[in-house]
């Protein structure tokens, strides 16, 4: 801890693991992202086996993604009604449930779907709970290390689900597959009921009342938008809408450079595994130092992406998208000062709206992206969100700045 009067110093990962209750709620988290990658390939695989199609097996894949829309703003609240343990505990004991029906051979594929679209729907509460957990939990550097090295946690987790997913599932069966990942909530159900505490219901300026749903929902579209801060703060969280389009394009541009599924993997890989390294990198770097580059870096995400406007070949590719992910380290940045500056009565319901907006922006960058490559080379279409995401995070930082003043 700093002295008063001198700069704050930069909290450690070992600090962070110190903390008995996050070491808890950190090994649930890489177990449920782990089985959440397994089920997803588990899942495009059983619907393309069974089908042969595959539209329906990349459309199974997108129900992952789409309840997020309206789960945030209608169900991310909840944490701010009921204690966040409970509402943790609840979500992964009935997606392990749901999980499980899934798992049972010989499912109509409807059926899957209508379950998988619950699984999905009790993601937002359960990640606008932990948020609002960590947040209480942890404060200053400490609390952002913590974001930090739990987006570092689910890049990896992600990276290795998606690597072992397919031997697992070649190997087992979907079923079995999906079957792990039911185990996978369920062992997180356990660590986090008997890994945290419980904590009482967060309460605003009058603990006499409670808004109704609908209010809770309109006051926290109302804190973000008449904050400025926290106005911007959203802006920068939305970037990634832009440096996003590297993922959706990767199987195009790999095919476009000469490559096959094996260069689109490297491609696929190349900005997550920047992130991982910006993430770890930052780390170091003194908190105000690091608050003063989250602009610049936002920008950084996106200019490095005009590169490929001279159609480089794959590796140098591959070296702009991972030094794109290396600047993406200010989202976890971005991300906790956003958490930190809403008052905890109200964290839930707004963590709910921005993980909305995020998954909104996100989906957005890919679906355009992916109409354009039908038109226009794929580097140009990369090249292109580039310049279109410098001349929005330029927006996003300078407001920002001028906000923090």
């Amino acid at each position: 801890m700093s002295r008063p009067g001198q700069p704050e110093r930069s909290a450690t990962y070992a600090e962070v693991f110190a903390v008995a209750e996050f070491r808890w709620s950190w090994l649930a988290l890489v177990g449920s992202v782990i089985g959440d990658q397994l089920a997803r390939v588990a899942l495009a695989v059983l619907v393309f086996d069974r089908t042969g199609s595959a539209g329906l097996s990349a459309l199974t894949y997108a129900l992952t993604m789409l309840p997020d829309v309206v789960s945030g703003p209608l169900l991310g609240g909840l944490a701010d009604r009921f204690p966040r343990r409970q509402i943790m505990v609840s979500c992964d004991a009935a997606r392990a449930v749901l999980v499980a029906l899934m798992a049972i051979p010989g499912t109509p594929l409807w059926i899957l779907c209508v379950l998988l679209v619950a699984v999905q729907l009790l993601a937002a509460p359960f990640q606008s709970a932990r948020t609002a957990f960590l947040a209480t939990l942890m404060t200053g550097d400490t609390y952002r290390a913590a974001v930090g090295l739990s987006t570092v946690t689910v890049q990896a987790a992600q990276l290795a689900g998606f690597v072992a997913g397919g031997t697992i599932v070649a190997l087992l069966g979907s079923s079995q597959a999906l079957a792990l990942n039911a185990l996978s909530f369920a062992v997180s159900a356990v660590l986090l009921r008997f890994g945290i505490q419980e904590r009482p219901v967060p309460m605003g300026d009058d603990p006499t009342t409670r808004p109704s749903w609908w209010g809770s929902l309109v006051a926290g579209a109302r804190l973000v938008w008449n904050n400025r801060r926290l106005r911007y703060l959203l802006a920068l969280i939305c970037v990634p809408g832009f440096y996003i389009t590297v993922e959706g394009l990767a199987t195009p541009y790999a095919a476009a450079v000469g490559g096959g599924p094996i260069a689109a993997g490297i491609l696929f890989a190349a900005n997550p595994a920047g992130q991982v390294i910006g993430i770890l990198a930052a780390s170091r770097i003194a908190p105000a130092r690091r608050m003063a580059m989250m602009g610049p870096l936002a920008i950084g995400t996106c200019a490095v992406l005009i590169g490929c406007v001279f159609q480089p070949g794959l590796w140098m590719t591959v070296a702009l998208w991972m030094v794109s992910g290396m600047c993406a380290c200010f989202m976890p940045l971005a991300q906790a000062t956003f958490v930190q500056e809403i008052p905890d009565a109200q964290r839930g319901q707004v963590i709910g709206l921005a993980r909305t907006a995020l998954v909104v922006a996100q989906g957005m960058g890919i679906l355009v992206a992916g109409a354009a490559a039908d038109h226009w080379d794929p580097a140009m279409v990369v090249a292109g969100a580039g310049v279109l995401g410098v001349i929005y995070a330029a927006g996003a930082a300078g407001g920002y700045r001028r906000a923090d003043r």
